[in-house]
């Protein structure tokens, strides 16, 4: 996907999502010193699954170094998966060490979960408003960061035709050659990718979609078309996992930085276009809260936000600021074709849950493959 898109077709490509919000005055006022001196009395804010080249949090962690000097950010294995995330909370509710994190950055369907089992604390950013009411508590424990949906990325190189459905990844042309990025039992972009290839069987958001998502998975494991590694950019180029589906920032990003070596091709496919949202939450165990909520403000400020968007994830105020001319132009003309994103179906907190469920539950059972 090398086509560039044009500002009114931006507007079009956003006029198809599900995610609706008011506009009200966009103001994205720099924290309250009060806050600012606590955060930096605090010294450390301790991050977990933020690999640098997911969203661009790599530029996005350095920025906000750059601007709170006095801050250390402490980064906790960054290619753990969302559930991965909250056995750290769980784990270190006592410990006010290096290993607790302050702050994690989940898949919607866990969220609602975790601040029920008391795991999470409620913050409200400056710029809480322009968050979509649908993608947020309505008390602050959670609170949407960005979106995009599953897609394909494979090795032209290695594979001279791209899949461009689901089913396609059952041709013994792709042998050897279909992995996801983590495992479907904890992995938020697993479970979603599993999600998406059973509506693509048109099956309905939910537990219908988890369950042949999972027979799915079955067949390319049966017929050795699976691959069970965590596949990555690096996995991609070296040709252990030819095609990974995986989040469309991700793959665009890591099309980039491979820069034609392998070309890798990012294919959104024709149907079971799954939208998906992470959220942001403060642990209710964090040792540093102070620098949690100073994180939360930048992320959710208009440089926090347009650092996202230059990798490839749509931020959570993309309407609002979109709308007030915030982005630049040169960002906006790098998105990805409209067109792609015409069919795009963001599932509900519910539905999410359901297919969760069928596929943590059924994946043993049902696949029987070990992702590592």
């Amino acid at each position: 996907m090398n086509r560039f898109v044009s500002s009114a077709a931006s507007r079009a490509f956003v006029s198809t999502l599900a995610l609706v919000v008011a506009l009200p005055g966009l103001a994205s006022a720099e924290p309250s010193q009060d806050l600012v001196d606590a955060a930096t009395k605090e010294g450390m804010l301790t991050v977990i699954a933020l690999p640098h080249d997911w969203c661009n949090y790599g530029e996005v962690i350095a920025n906000f170094k750059a601007k709170y000097t006095g801050i250390e950010v402490n980064e906790l294995n960054p290619d753990a998966g969302t559930a991965d995330e909250l056995e750290a909370i769980r784990a270190n509710k006592g410990n006010t060490g290096s290993q607790a994190p302050d702050v994690v950055d989940l898949g919607l369907a866990f969220a609602p979960t975790a601040a029920k089992e008391g795991l999470l604390q409620p913050y409200k950013v400056a710029t809480w408003d322009e968050i979509p009411d649908n993608i947020k508590d309505a008390n602050g424990y959670w609170y949407g960061d960005y979106y995009g949906v599953m897609a394909f990325g494979v090795n032209k190189d290695l594979l001279s035709t791209a899949p461009t459905e689901w089913s396609d990844l059952s041709k013994p042309e792709y042998s050897g050659a279909v992995a996801l990025t983590g495992d479907p039992r904890s992995s938020a972009q697993a479970i979603l990718a599993l999600m998406s290839a059973g509506i693509s069987r048109g099956a309905e958001p939910g537990t219908d979609s988890g369950t042949k998502g999972l027979e799915l998975f079955a067949e390319l494991n049966k017929a050795g078309n699976f691959v069970p590694v965590l596949g990555k950019a690096g996995t991609i180029a070296q040709g252990q996992t030819p095609i990974v589906a995986a989040w469309d920032y991700n793959l665009l990003a890591w099309r980039d930085a491979l820069n034609g070596n392998p070309p890798m091709e990012v294919v959104v496919p024709t149907s079971g276009v799954v939208a998906g949202v992470y959220v942001q939450a403060i642990s209710a165990y964090a040792p540093h809260p102070n620098a949690a909520k100073l994180w939360m403000e930048y992320l959710y400020s208009d440089e926090g936000q347009t650092g996202w968007l230059k990798g490839y994830c749509h931020p959570a105020r993309f309407n609002a600021m979109l709308k007030a001319g915030k982005f630049p132009q040169v960002l906006l003309d790098k998105l990805p074709p409209a067109e792609a994103y015409e069919k795009a179906i963001f599932p509900t907190v519910e539905a999410l849950d359901a297919n969760k469920t069928a596929i943590v539950e059924g994946w043993d059972k049902i696949v029987g493959a070990n992702v590592k």
